[in-house]
């Protein structure tokens, strides 16, 4: 499927939903420390195979170094980064200001989302803005892109340029989605599939709207390298571990739980690039870039 992405928006990310080239995106975590070796070295793992990469913004609710600075840093390396921006901390001032510095600073994709609550972080007592909500935040960002308006009406001058992105729970209803594109983003990162039957059902209900047409489906993925990793993504909010995969994880010896999981994981992906309505893949192993290479290379991919 090939997304409706405007020809002038820039980036190898925007080019790929263009295109329908199947689209490859990774994510990383900047260090919680004044030093940007960790992305630097990353970025030296991922490079040229996969079409951009996730800079979190504070995941968690913890204090780390900024997505911007972290995204600058990918820029610097030779990588297309995708800058996260949650609602959590920032009000519509801070938000617009930050959306003008990334087009400013040439970074050409953004992930919007609303963000984990502090009371779940390293600073339990922090005061939550949530000033906008991800949908208004969208809004927000479009209406600078393709407007060149703020949202107290007046005019910037020149516009930002960026690819707009969201994130999705795959579940029993698609509004939430819907809701989003029709605030602007045109490419959305869901999380965790393991379940592809119940992931298959929900991108039919994708598909029956037209939605994949107007936005790029990146179904996200990762291995499981451990029962208790099981146990903690089970736990997450739409993630769906389907009986099979648990006996199939715990059928092997302990020693073995990580090659298994990695194993799953390139099947998944696999399954993944056929299935009609899916633009391409989220691969989140966080912590543990140097993974991802063999990942993509026994599915099927090659260093570009």
């Amino acid at each position: 499927m090939v997304a409706a992405i405007a020809p002038e928006v820039p980036g190898r990310l925007a080019d790929a939903l263009r295109t329908g080239r199947f689209a490859v995106t990774a994510e990383i975590g900047p260090p919680r420390g004044a030093d940007l070796g960790p992305v630097r070295r990353a970025a030296e793992v991922l490079y040229g195979w996969v079409d951009a990469v996730n800079v979190t913004d504070n995941q968690g609710a913890t204090v780390r170094v900024s997505s911007l600075a972290g995204s600058l840093a990918l820029l610097d390396a030779g990588v297309e980064p995708v800058m996260q921006m949650t609602c959590r901390d920032r009000n519509r001032i801070a938000l617009q200001s930050d959306l003008l510095a990334a087009g400013a600073l040439g970074i050409p994709n953004l992930v919007l989302m609303g963000g984990d609550r502090p009371e779940h972080g390293d600073h339990a007592a922090a005061k939550a803005v949530f000033d906008l909500d991800s949908a208004a935040l969208m809004s927000a960002a479009r209406g600078l892109r393709d407007d060149g308006t703020l949202l107290s009406g007046r005019a910037v001058d020149p516009p930002p340029r960026f690819l707009l992105g969201a994130v999705d729970n795959p579940g029993p209803d698609v509004e939430r989605l819907a809701k989003k594109i029709d605030a602007g983003a045109e490419f959305a990162q869901t999380q965790f599939v393991f379940d592809l039957d119940a992931f298959r059902g929900w991108l039919d209900r994708v598909r029956d709207r037209g939605l994949d047409a107007r936005c790029g489906i990146l179904a996200g993925v990762g291995p499981v390298r451990s029962l208790r990793a099981l146990e903690f993504l089970a736990g997450l909010p739409g993630v769906v571990v389907p009986p099979a995969l648990e006996r199939r994880l715990r059928g092997v010896p302990s020693g073995r739980v990580g090659a298994e999981g990695v194993r799953v994981c390139v099947e998944t992906v696999q399954v993944l690039r056929e299935m009609p309505g899916v633009a391409g893949v989220h691969v989140m192993v966080v912590g543990d870039e140097g993974g991802i290479p063999e990942i993509l290379d026994a599915a099927g991919f090659r260093r570009g």
